[in-house]
């Protein structure tokens, strides 16, 4: 027999929560885990719609992650040329990713940057960010990937 659990609010055991304090509840969720679309017609997997890393870089000068997600570096290969390498793995190097970037407020900034993708593996990728056909920094490099994890 399955059973059903419903609340309105999930807290710590000490009922830490709220907009002053971090919700600190962690909760583990199964890969076969689902949720109902808004108008409850279809299910999706949660976990293979989540986001697998991400990252803020600054590809300028000397290159620096902003802000990442599953990302523990970056390699600056050459200008506007980057591989950030993955902390936990791809299953395969058949993942999406989608970015794009933004260059230093030099008088161009009408340029819409863009970032192109060499190769994948399954630790780590190559990004390319430019305008037309040139490679240049960015000065934030914004890309997110998702597909399996190892």
């Amino acid at each position: 027999m399955t059973s059903q659990l419903n609340v309105d609010t999930i807290v710590d055991k000490a009922g830490s929560s709220g907009p002053s304090l971090p919700n600190t509840t962690t909760i583990k969720m199964g890969n076969t885990s689902t949720y109902v679309s808004d108008g409850g017609a279809v299910t999706q997997n949660t976990v293979q719609g989540l986001i697998k890393a991400s990252m803020d870089l600054d590809g300028t000068g000397t290159i620096a992650l902003n802000d990442s997600l599953n990302i523990s570096g970056v390699t600056d290969n050459a200008t506007g040329n980057y591989s950030p390498a993955y902390t936990n793995n791809f299953a395969n190097v058949f993942y999406g990713w989608g970015g794009n970037g933004e260059f230093p407020n030099t008088g161009y900034s009408s340029r819409a940057p863009h970032c192109i993708s060499d190769y994948n593996t399954t630790s780590d990728t190559r990004l390319g960010c430019g305008y037309q056909l040139g490679l240049e920094d960015c000065e934030h490099v914004r890309v997110g990937w998702w597909g399996d994890l190892a």
